[in-house]
């Protein structure tokens, strides 16, 4: 099928854009990489009047090394994750998370900003920025806000974003020398839409555990931090049996809901392996 008909703008500047979103309301709709946008306009689950196409705002685009985070644009590609775009921890633990995203050709259109206001419960980045504890950038006819993570994401599909609302850049705390990171995501198959997965990092001294973050993603609403697991497993031995008591702990604590692609049920039988094998990932990487 092919999309109903819509006019097309291409502002050059966060400023022209957020006039262009204030001009047309509700019937103008962001597209940057388009790959959830445009399947949904073809089957006509959307239909904008106006796609404000943001892909030659420079403004946004790109990454950042900061000395204690990145600053990402929105428009930046999944393919920039490919290599590791800072030397500490993070930039490892993102090569490892984008080359699970879908496949090698939505990974060089798909951008890092789409995915993070799409907010599909099975994003990666969505994990990412939970899990880290992303702040988010927002511009809007008022001026630009940052949002911490923990109350950007509301739900399915949901975002603080306004209609009126732009999301410009996303900056990640990075992770101290010394850290390891794991990410473990289970799929029917490869590049298919996740049905649970984790995102881990863990500092691990003579065998123990100094710190610890975790995240869990694909079974709930969106995805959420284990912050009281990580204070749990912190100065417990960095082993198999400590990491499956971590996993079968978190089956407790959470929540899972159904679709098309797993139950309820099943996604609740595969929290506990993903958590133990993305901390045992992450528990090889510090060592």
């Amino acid at each position: 099928m092919k999309p109903a008909s819509f006019s097309y703008r291409k502002p050059v500047s966060i400023a022209e854009a957020i006039t262009l979103l204030a001009e047309y309301g509700e019937e103008g709709k962001i597209i940057a990489g388009g790959q959830s946008l445009v399947p949904s306009m073809n089957f006509r689950l959307a239909r904008p009047e106006t796609l404000i196409d943001i892909n030659n705002i420079a403004e946004i685009q790109g990454v950042r090394d900061m000395p204690d985070h990145l600053e990402i644009g929105a428009v930046t590609r999944h393919a920039t994750f490919h290599h590791p775009v800072t030397p500490c921890p993070l930039g490892r633990m993102l090569t490892k998370v984008v080359a699970n995203i879908a496949h090698y050709p939505i990974r060089q259109r798909g951008t890092f900003g789409g995915s993070l206001s799409h907010a599909d419960p099975a994003s990666e980045w969505c994990l990412v920025a939970t899990t880290m504890g992303a702040e988010m950038e927002i511009h809007g006819p008022s001026g630009s806000r940052r949002v911490a993570v923990a109350n950007y994401f509301k739900g399915t599909f949901v975002t603080a974003v306004g209609r009126d609302e732009l999301l410009a850049r996303i900056r990640l705390p990075k992770l101290p020398e010394g850290w390891g990171t794991g990410f473990y995501e289970f799929s029917r198959r490869k590049g298919d839409f996740a049905l649970a997965m984790s995102l881990a990092a863990l500092k691990v001294e003579g065998g123990v555990i100094r710190g610890a973050r975790l995240g869990l993603g694909a079974v709930g609403a969106h995805p959420q931090r284990l912050e009281a697991l990580e204070a749990d497993m912190t100065g417990r031995p960095a082993t198999a049996e400590t990491f499956a008591a971590i996993g079968e702990a978190a089956r407790g604590m959470v929540s899972a809901s159904g679709d098309i692609h797993g139950s309820a049920e099943y996604r609740m039988e595969l929290v506990g392996t993903v958590i133990a094998r993305a901390l045992a990932q992450a528990a090889e990487d510090a060592a």
